[in-house]
This record gives structure tokens, sequence and C-alpha cells, in this order.
């Protein structure tokens, strides 16, 4: 067998048509828009309607790609009723692409409740795997990845928030972590009282032109953050706690 040529890619006719009834979970790039896979691509030319969680954002996404397709809001505060409408048009054999404004839906954003409400009614749910803003920290944060606790973002309230990092201390995997740009160095200064001595990793605009990795102590993240306070969201890695 010759391993030096790469097999022929398949002609677009050769390749399965989508099922009708069923919902697509496309994941959609979180920064650099050449993360976009051919299988996206696909998914979202050929769907009956776009499912978005910012339908502003997701037309700029398709109109760049060449693409033209029917988009119908779903986000956190329509979610409840916008689930029973899809359901309703998948029963009807519709094929529906759900996209959030940037990575995999249902990772802290719209998507989990339309997901169950589908899969409770009989019907099809399939995944187009892609861009993740907690899978792309993680592994280029240099601590441990076999196993880790994905907490997405943390409560706003202050007591809330201190009674949860106080759950997730004990855990041993890496934590990871959502934080915005206006809670991040609050962030910080709790995982420094709390958790002194673990290692952390703050990853900011993950695979756009001003992506950046800060690493160490939370003492010193947060002198770095004094220093020049940063924009854009943080995925924040947390040292899990030691084991014996």
């Amino acid at each position: 067998m010759n391993l030096s040529s790469p097999a022929p890619e398949p002609a677009p006719s050769a390749l399965p048509p989508l099922v009708p009834g069923t919902l697509y979970l496309v994941a959609t790039p979180i920064g650099n828009l050449e993360d976009i896979t051919l299988r996206a691509l696909r998914v979202l030319r050929d769907c009956t309607v776009v499912a978005a969680e910012d339908t502003r954002r997701t037309g700029q996404l398709l109109t760049h790609f060449g693409l033209h397709k029917p988009l119908l809001s779903f986000f956190k505060f329509n979610e409840a009723r916008r689930s029973v409408e899809l359901v309703e048009r998948l029963s009807r054999g519709d094929i529906v692409a759900l996209v959030s404004d940037a990575g995999s839906p249902g990772i802290s954003d719209p998507g989990q409740r339309l997901v169950a409400a589908v899969v409770a009614a009989g019907l099809r749910v399939e995944p187009i795997p892609g861009p993740c803003a907690l899978i792309a920290g993680l592994i280029a944060s240099g601590l441990l990845t076999d196993e880790f606790h994905f907490v997405g973002f943390l409560p706003v309230k202050s007591g809330q928030r201190a009674r949860r990092l106080s759950e997730l201390a004990a855990i041993a995997g890496t934590l990871v972590l959502y934080e915005s740009p206006y809670r991040i160095e609050k962030l910080v200064s709790e995982l420094a009282e709390l958790l002194p001595n673990r290692r952390v990793v703050l990853a900011r605009e993950l695979t756009k032109k001003f992506e950046e990795w800060l690493r160490g102590t939370p003492a010193e993240i947060a002198a770095n953050l004094q220093a020049r306070p940063r924009k854009g969201e943080f995925v924040v890695m947390v040292e899990g706690r030691e084991t014996t």
C-alpha cells in the first residue's frame, strides 16, 4: 500500500444526507474562523433552520462562509418556549442545527434543556464536534488532564461563590472555570485566600490574535492582573487537590 498519497476526498454526492427530524448540535469557532469543520459547514448548509443564541452573530458567521439559512433565536430567556416549538418542528421532519455564540452548544450556553426535550420525545440528536473553550484551555494548561471537573461560571453573589469554591477545593482533578473580565480579579483573589499554593492557569482570548496565557500561584497572577488589567473572557484552570 502506498501511504504517501492521501485518500481522495469523497465527492459531495457521496456524503450521507442529513437525517430528517434530527437536532444537530453544531460547534462553531470560539475566535479563529479557520476552526470551523467541514462537517459543520455541511450541516449549516443543508439544515432546514438554524437555532442561534444570537441571530445577528450567527448571521455574520453564515455570511462569511457564503451560507444563507432561516435563523431562529434560541437563548436563555426563551429556551423553554423555543424547545417546545423545535420539538414540534423536528416531529414534522425538519432538520434543526443548534449553535451558540461560540463553541459547543450546551456548555455554559443554551442547549441542554432542548436536548433533554428532544430525547424525551424519542427524536434524534447528533453532535457535530468542534471548538470548545474548556478543552482548548485544558489541553494547553500544563495541568493534569486525565481527571478534570468543569464548573462553568461561578455564582455572582459572594456568599454563594465562597461556598462553591470551598466545595471545589476538595476535588482531586483539575478545575476548569469560565470567568468574565469584570470578575476575574475577584476570582483570583478568592483563590489566593482559599488555595494559595495551587498552580493556576488563565487563558484569555483563545484562538484569537491576542491569545494570552498567565501561569503561576494565585498571588502571582493577581499581581500581574493588577499591573495590567485584561479584557475578554477567561478560561481558568486550577490544580487539583493532592492525593496520597
